[in-house]
Parts: structure tokens; C-alpha cells; sequence
């Protein structure tokens, strides 16, 4: 049976659950490719929902929402994971197609289920174990050391979920909140790092450079492209690494591959299944972003190059700031929009329409060129305008010194 498409275009509805940026963004690169996207929202307010033309308004978490959103569509897909597996399978019998598919989305819901499966197929990752009592977290701390890291197996992100812990006394608090945890080393780590690949359907895969993620309160804040001073072959062995993970688990879509870089090499720290934060450079800084990738793959089109477009690309979170607070007497938003593309007309800004609140991702900046340091400032400095109306003096007009 031929796939459904959109009968106004003859070409594919792939159809997205979640309104956040993730699916703004792919909105975006839907619109250059033909393609319909239509967006399983809860809010109209959502950063999706405000400019997509086909939202459907439901709760990611009932089947009877994603049998709507997924009804003559192509393919459904996801800019989070939070999708209840067994809604996924329910989907794939009724003859819907799904991307990444449940027995791979698994591994990015839960952290357990998927350090069990780099175990099982031998890859690097750092010491862990599951924890159900305070006396488990003692046993692991007696071969691992204090502190370790604590992690709810599902639900976390943005930092969220997530605890070093120095003693006993608090592991067991955490346990008696949360429950099964899992426990893992504090690893010596370097810096963090992201590989991204997409695979289609029938195994091609497109990898990008690695670059390094800068965590500011376990929350993105810079990502730099290509990872600075990275050795050659480690670089290889993290791209290979998301390619044998991407193969072994059947992904479909795109797969980012957060990692810890140790002076022994790398360590798998977390999956996601969809575009991710690390990959938002790629709009402006490859030849095909990783938006529009994932809708070549999961419509098992052939994959475009990755090439970058400059040799040093770096990408900036707006995070709220003080710009955000309640009672903020500084310029307005549109103000700061005008003032920061005088400041830096290179620069390219992506604005989600979020409700402002202090620590929120607001939007990106995107800075390219040749020299790090110039670069990374562009970005560090249009993007901390944004969120608190301070203009670095480095790049202040003659008449605001």
C-alpha cells in the first residue's frame, strides 16, 4: 500500500509529537522540502503550535491523541521522547509507521534500559549499577568512590534528575524519594562532547563533526563546531561509536550521542532520538541541518552532506536572564532584537516565542568564521544581550562607552 501524502502536494505529512522548538525548527526545514508537518501540541501557545498550519491539540501520553495526529500521515515522529512505548507499538500494529521506532525510542527513555544495552554490546561507558536501597549506593561507592552521580531512570533533562551525591546519608533521602536509581561513577572528564548522526530506514548513515557542549548549571549554554583540539582518532572513535549505536539499536531519524570526553578516551553519557541542542549550529553552519535530515531520513529519502560551511561555528542558548524578571524596566524585546542586529549583523538569531522566565531556553545565536575565540565572543556576547540587555564593551558603539 502506497504511503499517504498530502493530497494539495502530493508529497509526505510527517506528523511530530510535542510543540516545543524541536519542532519549530523542523517546521522550518519542512516548508523548504514540501513537506506538511503537523504537531501534536497541548498549548496553542507552544512554540510549534504558534507557526505550524496542521496542529493537533492533545496529550502525548493518550492513544486516542496520537491516533489523531498519526491519521494520514506518513510517518509519526518525535521532539521528545516522553511517548509511552506501548502507545508506539499500538501505532506500529494498526500499520503506522513510527521514527525512530519503540524498541529503539526505549533506549532514550530510559537510562537502565540503555546501559544494559552498551554492556551487552561492549562499548565505553562509565561504571554504574542499579540501585534500589541506600546499601547499593554504599556497595558502588565502595568500588567507585564518593562522589558519585545519581540519576532518576527516566524523565530527566536539562540537568534535572540528575545529583552528585557525597555520602550515604543523602543517597538514601534520594532513594526514599525516588526510588530505583541508577548509580554511576564521577568520571575524570575532560569536557563534554556530541556526536550526531542520522540513519534512514535502510542504514545510510550522515555523521557531523563532534563538537564540545558547554553545560552552564546542567543546561546547554555553548556548543562549539568542531569540537576544539580534538585529536584526530578520538574524533574518529566518536563518530564510529554513534554509528555502531545507531546500527545496533535501529534508529531511524537522528540520534545525538552525548558523551564524556576522559584522557583515556570517550564515555557514553545519555542518547537523545530526535534533533537536539548540540545540532542547532548546523542550520546555518552545515550544508544540511540536522532538521531537515531528520525529515530525509525518517522519510527514507538519501541524506544530504554535512559539510560545514565555515571552520569554526558557534552556537549560544538564550537562557532567561534578567530580561525575563517580572518588573524588567530595560528595553523591550523588539528593542533588543534591533539592537543586537546592529551589534552584530553576522550574527543569526533563532527566537522560539516562549513565555520568558529566568533560566528558560529563549532562543539561540549562531556565530561562523575562522578564528575561535572572535567567534565564540560574537555568540557569548549577542546571545547575554538577549537575556540580560548588556552590551559587552567589546562591541559597544562609540557614543554608548
Amino acid at each position: 500500500m502506497a504511503s499517504p501524502v498530502d493530497r494539495r502536494t502530493g508529497l509526505p505529512v510527517v506528523a511530530m509529537v510535542g510543540g516545543g522548538q524541536l519542532s519549530r525548527m523542523t517546521h522550518q526545514a519542512a516548508i523548504a522540502l514540501g513537506q506538511s508537518l503537523r504537531v501534536l501540541a497541548t498549548d496553542p501557545e507552544e512554540s510549534a503550535a504558534q507557526i505550524a498550519a496542521d496542529v493537533v491539540l492533545g496529550d502525548h501520553r493518550r492513544l486516542a491523541d496520537l491516533r489523531r495526529v498519526v491519521d494520514g500521515a506518513t510517518v509519526l515522529t518525535f521532539d521528545h521522547e516522553h511517548v509511552p512505548t506501548e502507545h508506539l507499538r499500538a501505532l506500529e500494529e494498526e500499520g503506522h509507521r513510527v521514527a525512530p521506532g519503540p524498541d529503539a525510542l526505549v533506549h532514550a527513555q530510559d537510562k537502565l534500559v540503555l546501559r544494559r544495552a552498551l554492556a551487552d554490546a561492549g562499548e565505553p561507558q562509565p561504571a554504574w549499577a542499579e540501585v534500589v536501597t541506600a546499601t547499593d549506593v554504599a556497595s558502588f561507592a565502595a568500588t567507585q568512590g564518593w562522589p558519585l552521580v545519581l540519576k532518576t531512570p527516566r524523565g530527566g533533562y536539562d540537568g534535572k534528575g540528575v545529583f552528585v551525591v557525597a555520602d550515604e546519608s543523602v543517597a538514601a533521602e534520594l532513594i526514599e524519594r525516588h526510588g530505583v536509581l541508577l548509580a554511576e561513577q564521577r568520571v575524570p572528564m575532560v569536557r563534554e562532547l556530541s556526536a550526531q548522526v542520522a540513519r534512514s530506514p535502510f542504514g545510510q548513515v550522515a555523521v557531523w563533526p563532534v563538537v564540545e557542549t558547554i553545560q552552564r548549571n546542567g543546561v546547554c549554554a555553548e556548543v562549539l563546531a568542531p569540537a576544539p583540539a580534538l585529536p584526530d582518532e578520538v574524533a574518529t572513535a566518536a563518530q564510529e561509536l554513534a554509528v555502531r549505536i545507531a546500527d545496533r539499536l535501529g534508529v531511524v531519524g537522528m540520534l545525538a550521542v552525548e558523551l564524556f570526553q576522559t584522557p583515556d578516551g570517550v564515555l557514553v553519557n545519555e542518547l537523545a532520538m530526535r534533533p537536539h541542542n548540540s545540532g542547532h549550529w548546523t542550520i546555518e553552519g552545515a550544508r544540511t541541518s540536522q532538521f531537515e535530515q531528520h525529515l530525509r531520513a525518517v522519510l527514507d529519502y538519501p541524506l544530504g552532506s554535512t559539510a560545514m560551511t565555515a571552520p569554526v561555528v558557534v552556537m549560544a542558548n538564550v537562557l532567561g536572564g534578567a530580561a525575563a524578571e517580572e518588573g524588567w524596566a530595560g528595553p523591550s524585546l523588539d528593542e533588543r532584537l534591533h539592537h543586537l542586529m546592529a551589534h552584530w549583523p553576522d550574527v543569526k538569531l533563532h527566537w522560539y516565542g516562549k513565555d520568558q522566565r529566568r533560566g528558560r531556553k529563549l532562543g539561540h545565536v549562531t556565530a561562523l568564521g575562522e578564528d575561535l575565540d572572535g567567534v565564540r565572543a560574537r555568540a557569548a556576547a549577542a546571545a547575554r544581550y538577549l537575556a540580560d540587555g548588556v552590551v559587552d564593551p567589546a562591541f559597544a558603539f562609540d557614543d554608548e562607552h
